[in-house]
């Protein structure tokens, strides 16, 4: 991957003792072993993955007046399904980006309210399992009643070419949600993460820039998730800005029930989730709920959620600003939402 290796050394010492005239140079082969290990590694990590497999899910209840549904492929992912009353539908609304952006805490915000009903898992259909069909899909929704809104997460989707087109598809009325946070910052917490799960990662610096400080390695996922405005491009050729909201990952931190009401008016729904429903916890440093779904109890999201960042050297963090800058300023004019960064 251009752009994840340092500077090379060491090639030449590679001679033994008593290398004479036709001694063959040797490489150690340890080393090169583990890094092989530890790069493989990072791209299972960095990388989208298949569709999840596990045992067979119940087939969808028939709905005449919803879109037709391809052929059903065998197998499926190991994703809850709910039970009860009512039918499952597709989604209404989705949230569709993005990663490290703060998807997974909007989406636990919001299953607090009534008539939200969520798949709590990621289902990843617009990304890496279309060819199991729309029916397949609709059948992992959990199910809902009249008045109630459908809907599930993958962030994944808003960098997916397919997934506008796919999503289109599905329903041209789909609400579309996109968590955006500050893209250097975002791009050091989407390091952080692979970082926790691939100890001996290349730095931060090395992965984010060819040649020590050169050009700005866009190939590397963590810098090219944040070219909002390329991504979003994209979706607007098959869906208008107003199908869109834009949410902010930082407000969602330091105003979480101001941002929800937004989503809450966005989704045509009355605003049942505010502050009574959330306290800040200063050790996490992110706003937890006072009751969480289906319990009495105060719950804060899991232990990967504020995860502590590696230290980036300024140098490295001023480069990077100045590189998203002008990506920042035409998301802000594509948008109408002057989200802070610069």
């Amino acid at each position: 991957m251009a752009g994840s290796g340092g500077p090379g050394g060491g090639a030449g010492s590679s001679q033994g003792a008593g290398g004479g005239p036709g001694a063959t140079l040797r490489t150690p082969r340890v080393p090169l072993l583990f890094a092989a290990l530890v790069l493989g590694t990072y791209c299972l990590c960095a990388f989208p993955g298949r569709c999840p497999l596990s045992g067979r899910v119940p087939e969808p209840t028939p709905a005449p007046a919803e879109p037709p549904s391809f052929a059903r492929s065998p197998g499926a992912p190991s994703l809850p399904v709910a039970s009860g009353s009512g039918r499952r539908r597709f989604p209404q609304a989705l949230i569709v980006g993005v990663k490290k952006g703060g998807t997974r805490a909007l989406l636990e915000f919001l299953r607090l309210h009534p008539d939200v009903r969520a798949l709590g898992s990621e289902p990843h259909f617009f990304d890496r399992c279309y060819e199991r069909g729309l029916a397949w899909y609709r059948s992992l929704m959990p199910r809902s009643l009249e008045g109630q809104i459908t809907m599930e997460k993958t962030p994944s989707y808003f960098v997916t070419r397919e997934a506008p087109r796919r999503i289109h598809a599905m329903s041209p009325d789909t609400k579309l949600i996109v968590v955006v946070r500050n893209p250097v910052t975002r791009a050091i917490s989407d390091y952080a993460q692979t970082l926790s799960k691939t100890p001996g990662l290349p730095s931060f610096r090395a992965l984010a820039f060819r040649r020590g400080l050169g050009p700005v390695d866009t190939a590397w996922s963590a810098v090219r998730i944040g070219l909002y405005a390329q991504h979003l491009a994209r979706w607007l050729r098959y869906f208008p800005l107003s199908r869109f909201l834009f949410v902010s990952g930082e407000r969602l931190v330091s105003d979480p029930a101001g941002e929800l009401g937004r989503v809450q008016d966005f989704l045509g729904l009355k605003r049942v989730v505010s502050d009574k429903h959330f306290y800040f916890n200063a050790t996490k440093g992110f706003p937890c709920l006072k009751k969480a779904q289906g319990s009495g109890r105060p719950r804060c999201l899991g232990k990967s959620k504020g995860r502590p960042h590696p230290r980036v050297p300024e140098a490295v963090v001023q480069r990077l600003r100045a590189f998203y800058r002008p990506f920042n300023l035409k998301f802000y004019q594509m948008t109408g939402q002057d989200f802070g960064w610069d």
